[in-house]
């Protein structure tokens, strides 16, 4: 494969970046990976955003579209089966990585077919279009982000789906101004920066505001030299607030489908009594504006979009009677599952497992003959039945 073009400026610069500091440092591992993340699962998103796993998706197209180490890579293919995955990625060292952690792990033998390539998300002619677009960590890093999401969204199905994940203002006022410091003692973007970004938070007066900070949020996750470089050193950064981000998604001409932390964006979680009242009557967008000023610790927005836009189905119980499910693929802790789709502790009484048994068992019979209505709904709000249209 030759060598990608530079068709954003940043392209060469970041591509170094990445082969000196391949991103994320994840550990290899034999066979399949750790735990569910539900957004990389198709049938997960697709209920998440329509209300049900439409019909004629079985074997989806899939781009991750900035893979980096393979990680995303890596789930897409195991929680897809039969699925079409396409990796691409500007960093040759970080594709080696990736290409033997999918070989490691056996994912090329979940789909019908795997590519990993060294190619930039603006230069995939004759790709797609896809069913679904993972794009995490990405689109920042772009010297013009507004010409990386144009691109994404020209590869996109007409009823497909793209998730992203992008940098906000807020939460990285911290980690922004560590960034500048370090650029102003010309620490530079290679070993010495990285040496230099640790000793920094080491000698720090104990109560420095950006030392706390890291110590309290970010020292676990960057442990890794890969994954502290890129939160400190990485040559190429944007970030934005919901008004910022709601122009930048109006450039492609896409639609918000929603959060995929829809839980981080509700008042609920921050407010009660009279003011959870307020903020409730509030339109909904002036509810997530005001989430984003009473919790400045969101460092990042999650979020779908699509072509069109999406009104999820409104199901009632005689539906859900009649319905059709799949179990969560994204349970984790076989044979009784111990964490939830966001790989949180769940609990489930034993009829809720015999009812998942019988849905994996009796893929098509009809719900309302293996339990009563309310156990149904209550496993399907939770989005561990996943109901097919």
């Amino acid at each position: 494969m030759a060598q990608p073009r530079p068709s954003d400026a940043a392209t060469p610069v970041v591509s170094a970046f990445y082969d000196r500091f391949p991103f994320p440092g994840d550990p290899l591992q034999d066979g399949p990976p750790p735990g569910y993340n539900w957004r990389w699962c198709h049938r997960s998103v697709l209920v998440a955003v329509h209300g049900a796993i439409p019909s004629g998706l079985e074997q989806p197209r899939i781009l991750d579209a900035g893979c980096g180490t393979g990680v995303s890579t890596d789930y897409l293919c195991h929680l897809n089966p039969g699925a079409s995955v396409l990796g691409v990625d500007i960093s040759d060292g970080a594709l080696a990585v990736a290409r033997e952690r999918c070989d490691r792990s056996g994912a090329a033998a979940q789909v019908s077919s795997l590519r990993q390539e060294q190619r930039s998300l603006l230069d995939l002619t004759g790709e797609g279009p896809f069913d679904y677009i993972n794009s995490v960590g990405v689109l920042h890093h772009l010297d013009q982000p507004e010409a990386g999401l144009r691109a994404l969204a020209n590869h996109l199905a007409p009823t497909g789906l793209l998730h992203l994940f992008l940098y906000a203002d807020a939460g990285r006022w911290e980690i922004h101004r560590t960034q500048r410091a370090l650029s102003l003692l010309e620490a530079g973007t290679g070993p010495d920066g990285l040496r230099l970004g640790r000793e920094l938070f080491e000698i720090l007066p104990e109560g420095n505001r950006l030392a706390r900070h890291h110590r309290e949020r970010w020292a676990v996750d960057c442990a890794p030299d890969a994954n502290f470089a890129d939160m400190y050193l990485h040559p190429q950064e944007t970030s934005y607030n919901l008004e910022r981000l709601f122009a930048f998604i109006d450039t492609a001409g896409l639609h918000f489908a929603g959060f995929s932390n829809p839980e981080v964006w509700d008042p609920a979680r921050l407010l009660k009594g009279e003011l959870l009242q307020r903020a409730l009557a509030l339109p909904q967008r002036h509810q997530w504006q005001l989430v984003e000023q009473l919790d400045p610790d969101i460092s990042h927005f999650e979020f779908f979009l699509s072509p069109a836009a999406v009104e999820p189905m409104v199901w009632s119980d005689e539906a859900i009677r009649q319905a059709r499910a799949i179990r969560q693929p994204c349970l984790w802790g076989e044979p009784d599952p111990i964490l939830g789709r966001n790989m949180e502790p769940i609990a489930l009484s034993d009829a809720d497992r015999a009812l998942l048994r019988a849905v994996s068992e009796q893929p098509e019979s009809a719900l309302g003959g293996l339990a009563e209505i309310d156990q149904i709904r209550d496993l399907v709000e939770r989005q561990l039945l996943l109901l097919r249209a």
